[in-house]
């Protein structure tokens, strides 16, 4: 179970993708439940209105999807059951579709695992290039020109490393600690979910 005792942002996020991975780790047929799932991400979604106007569409996108899940498990239990759910019912690649909605937050997660990353190993208090980065390797790819350019205009304005510890009520040491536990987590989940859609030969670049 993920450690009490601190509302931080940054701690829930660990802990609770650390929950996941541990479900999974405990063996080769381990499933994930919507639920858990769904909750460990909705943890994610202040760290995108802290980052400011470059994530702003991205808030609001991702919010939406894990709303969706979060719905969509009073009634489907696992990951693996939602997408089956959609392949069933020939709507994978309908927009609003759960599991469509799923392949989006897959790909939010991927982001801030790389934003993390960068995070750690950028020295300074700048985090414009490691935002930059985290952007242009996960969404810009599914991005027209105008979302892309509203971005790189954003990251003018992004906050300072310092501005975004004041906003999770943590401290860079403790923060990195937290970000690792996250960094090594969220790969194993993602490259989970990546299972679900590659063995039903769905791909995960739509």
């Amino acid at each position: 179970m993920a450690e009490s005792g601190s509302d931080k942002t940054l701690h829930q996020i660990a802990y609770a993708f650390k929950d996941l991975a541990n479900t999974l780790s405990n063996s080769n047929s381990a499933e994930l439940d919507v639920a858990p799932f769904s909750r460990a991400c909705s943890f994610i979604s202040p760290l995108f209105g802290f980052l400011g106007f470059a994530f702003k569409f991205a808030e609001k996108d991702y919010v939406a999807k894990v709303n969706d899940l979060a719905e969509a498990s009073k009634s489907i239990q696992t990951l693996n059951s939602l997408i089956d759910h959609d392949v069933q019912a020939n709507s994978v690649r309908n927009a609003g579709s759960h599991t469509r909605n799923l392949l989006r937050v897959r790909r939010g997660l991927d982001m801030v695992r790389v934003l993390f990353q960068q995070m750690i190993v950028t020295e300074g208090n700048s985090l414009r290039d490691p935002a930059s980065k985290a952007y242009e390797q996960t969404l810009a790819p599914y991005h027209g020109w105008a979302i892309r350019k509203a971005v790189s205009a954003g990251m003018y304005v992004i906050p300072t490393q310092e501005q975004l510890m004041n906003k999770l009520n943590d401290d860079v040491a403790s923060a990195k600690v937290q970000m690792q536990i996250y960094v090594s987590a969220s790969e194993a989940v993602i490259q989970y979910i990546d299972k679900l859609f590659v063995s039903r030969n769905l791909g995960i670049d739509w």
